[in-house]
């Protein structure tokens, strides 16, 4: 029998077992899920990461609002929520730069990140070569690479583009490498024995198995790609939330500055909770595990 005819044998017998969530059972219990959820219910501890938020939001308020720091210098958060309201347009025009160079260069470093780990982790001589290269890029200061990409590429989105894939390209490529080189050996010996090619060892163990280090990497590199895209376009530009960031600072107007700090706090919060959604839907076989976590 081929090793295509064994695959075909075991995504059938995958195919045809349920998970805990799948029967309507609490995962790590044999209790009933009426919501068939494929998680407990909420405990009531879950709103504890909002106390520390709202002592911080407070404190800012009264410095603020007390005189012990300028206003001028440090603006309260009700100050910056208005000019955040009222600025709201000219914000969204600059995000959409900001995003567009962020995620076209976050696609580019993904793409980038997979290629790159495959062939270090199937050849020795291309790993022990490149290593010393990647880790040399993460040496060297972003805010000291970015006036020579501009002065290279002029002021367009090229060389933002190229920034933001410096700044995701590490965290990736590691996070795959070591999910590579962790994969099961009992696993790929098997697969090995029924005649299984390298790129089916990917396909069937290293790939699927590598998933949760994937996305844990994907994780920092959609927060970097923004901080990232920002950082460039201090140095030039004609529009992003960087370029606005340069001109309200020129006019001292600090509160735009908060605004701005906060949008992208906010922006890099939402791409981490965006690709935790995608993780959750693409490996489901987790989600006993991260309720019982």
């Amino acid at each position: 029998m081929t090793f295509i005819n064994y695959s075909a044998r075991i995504e059938q017998l995958l195919g045809c077992w349920k998970f805990p969530a799948e029967i309507g059972l609490v995962p790590g219990t044999l209790e009933p899920d009426p919501d068939n959820t494929g998680g407990g219910k909420m405990t009531k501890y879950n709103w504890l990461p909002a106390i520390p938020i709202a002592v911080i939001l407070l404190l800012w308020q009264v410095l603020s609002v007390s005189g012990i720091v300028p206003p001028y210098m440090l603006p309260g958060p009700l100050r910056v929520i208005e000019t955040f309201i009222a600025d709201f347009p000219l914000l969204m025009k600059h995000l959409l730069f900001t995003m567009m160079e962020a995620m076209i260069g976050l696609a580019i470093a993904v793409s980038s990140a997979y290629v790159l780990a495959v062939a270090m982790d199937s050849n020795r001589f291309v790993k022990q070569s490149i290593t010393p290269v990647l880790l040399l890029t993460q040496t060297m200061p972003v805010i000291a690479i970015a006036p020579l990409l501009i002065l290279w590429m002029g002021y367009g989105i090229a060389p933002k583009i190229t920034l933001v894939f410096l700044t995701c390209f590490f965290p990736l490529t590691i996070s795959l490498l070591g999910a590579f080189a962790s994969a099961d050996n009992d696993t790929l010996r098997l697969l090995q024995s029924m005649g299984a090619k390298k790129w089916q060892l990917y396909r069937y163990v290293k790939i699927p198995q590598g998933l949760p280090a994937f996305f844990s990497g994907l994780k920092i590199a959609a927060s970097y790609s923004i901080i990232g895209a920002v950082v460039a376009e201090w140095l030039g530009g004609d529009a992003g939330l960087g370029v606005y960031m340069i001109r309200v600072r020129r006019s001292y107007s600090f509160d735009k500055m908060f605004a701005v700090i906060i949008l992208v706090s906010v922006l890099s919060l939402a791409l981490i909770g965006l690709v935790g959604l995608l993780e959750k839907k693409s490996i489901p076989w987790r989600k006993g595990m991260g309720s019982r976590d």
